[in-house]
């Protein structure tokens, strides 16, 4: 048998089914198919990116010349602190949902989620969560302390404001949380019989360590949020000196859950890449299971590193010391995968295609953010660029350079299963071009600034600083420039573009075994999982099929992992 047949029917049965229709108008109402959920969140977010990107072009703009000449002071602040809280809780963490959904059934065989009305529930609380943040524009009286809110500042702004973002961060975690126990539940419970936890694919090990992240930080942001509106809108005095309150409480409550977050936002998009290096690469994925731990070890470990956002607040110094330790031991597990990706890269076929330029870009820019990371981890350095832009590129190199080069990578890889339509690599290529070039116009030179003690969150600045603002500015114009041939690609594609085959990557996980875009149903008949994820190369199937069709119920299952 060549690997190219193995490949191509590798985890029987080969789907017979005709796929799935769906009416346009069913992607705009309380679904409870995962699939249509799954696009729903993609589109969705990525909506939320535009405004937020348009926002952060204003910023920008106003910054590109040390006096304030594009919008007031208060405006600006608006307007940063709506961009963070777009980004993060309305584009990244809500784009990873929308791949969970639309994957984790199909990857792991199953033909939903295990609560699908939840599901729907959990994507419908998020639009009128963000309509009702940006409203808050059009009432006058948009938040404007930051996403970190700190009181007492924020209790001493826009009262209005600040209470509207409190209500709609509150509904997104709530999002949030109803989506991890869905995750959690289906990984769990629905995986097709065989199917071992160690030939899940390194997506699903990554979604699993997500939500548990998810689960267990969460509720306490919301802790956090309920006793600020208290002080905002109550008088009570938690967090407020002036009646006895304690702000640094906040603080640790705050960042227990929002560093945490950096890894919510981060670890779908781990699983995404560990996903299409070695099908690009045409090679097995190297120490699979090493990876898989290390998503829960990330896991683990980002609950507790939380106060080194706080060695300036008068934190003692035994706690400064265990947190810069902790903060450092955290690029174990993460530099673990980035080796791991080098090494399946290594001597690999590798295709330089949309979704591995995008990869590879992943690889490259969250390496630059890891390691301006580990410098602010260590606490000399950190109370040196404590709030100046060193900390704003550090960032964005992994966030954007992380988080958003995976969100593409992912979408040019799986665009074909969900539309069953193949994008145009030219203008894939176009995209990507533009997207390094401006990201990293725009947040390199922040390294520099932060290190000329340039502050952060400031409208005014120095005039020395000049030059280096204004390539930011025009590098974060190439950024927002680089997202019109994507769009312009996907819709194109959408509609027009070349038919995609079932399975146009020759990948062996489970989603690729069915239709393009997949039946209503998924599969028609389970699949039986044969071969491991990333057996490339592997010449025979582990499982003998017929084996498992003829097993009796007090029989060992065949599995890969039985060995039987």
């Amino acid at each position: 048998m060549t690997q190219a047949q193995l490949q191509e029917t590798a985890n029987i049965p080969t789907p017979q089914e005709e796929p799935g229709v769906r009416k346009w108008w069913e992607f705009f109402t309380f679904n409870t198919d995962h699939k249509v959920i799954g696009i729903q969140y993609l589109v969705t977010s990525f909506i939320f990116y535009c405004i937020g990107g348009v926002m952060a072009d204003l910023v920008r703009t106003e910054l590109r010349t040390p006096e304030v000449d594009f919008v007031t002071p208060e405006v600006y602040n608006s307007l940063f602190t709506l961009h963070a809280t777009i980004m993060i809780f309305l584009w990244i963490v809500p784009a990873g949902a929308g791949f969970a959904n639309y994957l984790i059934p199909l990857m792991i065989g199953a033909r939903d989620m295990a609560f699908p009305r939840l599901n729907a529930v959990a994507f419908w609380m998020i639009p009128p969560a963000g309509v009702l943040l940006i409203a808050s524009l059009a009432v006058g009286d948009a938040p404007d302390a930051g996403w970190t809110s700190y009181p007492p500042l924020s209790l001493v702004t826009g009262q209005v404001g600040e209470a509207i973002w409190i209500i709609s961060v509150l509904l997104l975690g709530t999002s949030s949380i109803l989506g991890s126990i869905n995750f959690i539940v289906t990984l769990l419970k629905m995986r097709v019989p065989s199917m071992g936890v160690h030939q899940m694919p390194l997506f699903c090990w990554a979604m699993l360590a997500t939500s548990a992240l998810v689960l267990l930080s969460t509720p306490v942001l919301a802790g956090a949020l309920i006793l600020l509106s208290f002080d905002l809108l109550a008088g009570t005095t938690f967090f407020n000196p002036t009646g006895g309150g304690d702000p640094v409480v906040y603080q640790h409550m705050f960042w227990f859950y929002s560093h945490p977050a950096v890894y919510i936002m981060i670890l779908p998009f781990f699983g995404a890449i560990s996903e299409i290096i070695p099908i690009h690469s045409r090679k097995p994925i190297f120490g699979y299971k090493a990876i898989a731990y290390s998503s829960l070890a990330i896991s683990f470990l980002g609950l507790i590193v939380w106060a080194h956002h706080m060695f300036t607040s008068g934190i003692p110094g035994w706690l400064r010391m265990f947190f810069m330790i902790t903060t450092m031991i955290i690029a174990v597990p993460t530099g673990i995968k980035i080796f791991s990706w080098l090494a399946t890269m290594w001597g690999g076929k590798i295709a330089l295609n949309s979704p591995m330029l995008f990869a590879i870009g992943f690889v490259g820019t969250f390496v630059i953010g890891g390691v301006s990371g580990v410098m602010l981890a260590a606490v000399p350095f950190d109370i040196h660029v404590h709030d100046t832009y060193f900390v704003v590129a550090h960032l964005h190199y992994v966030l954007f350079g992380g988080s958003v080069l995976g969100i593409f990578a992912a979408i040019y890889h799986w665009f074909p299963k969900m539309t069953g339509r193949m994008m145009n690599e030219f203008w894939g290529k176009v995209h990507f071009v533009l997207t390094i070039v401006g990201l990293n116009m725009t947040f390199l030179p922040m390294h520099k600034l932060g290190m000329m003690g340039m502050n952060r969150r400031i409208a005014q600045y120095d005039p020395k600083f000049t030059s280096l603002n204004e390539i930011c500015t025009y590098g974060s114009y190439i950024l927002a420039i680089s997202t019109l041939p994507f769009l312009i690609n996907a819709v194109w594609s959408w509609f027009y573009g070349e038919k995609a085959p079932n399975n146009p990557w020759r990948a062996l996980t489970l989603e690729w075994m069915t239709t393009s875009p997949p039946a209503i149903e998924n599969f028609e008949t389970l699949p039986v999982l044969t071969t491991g994820p990333y057996d490339y190369g592997v010449k025979e199937k582990k499982v003998d099929v017929t084996q498992v069709l003829i097993a009796k119920p007090d029989e060992p299952y065949p599995t890969i992992e039985s060995n039987v």
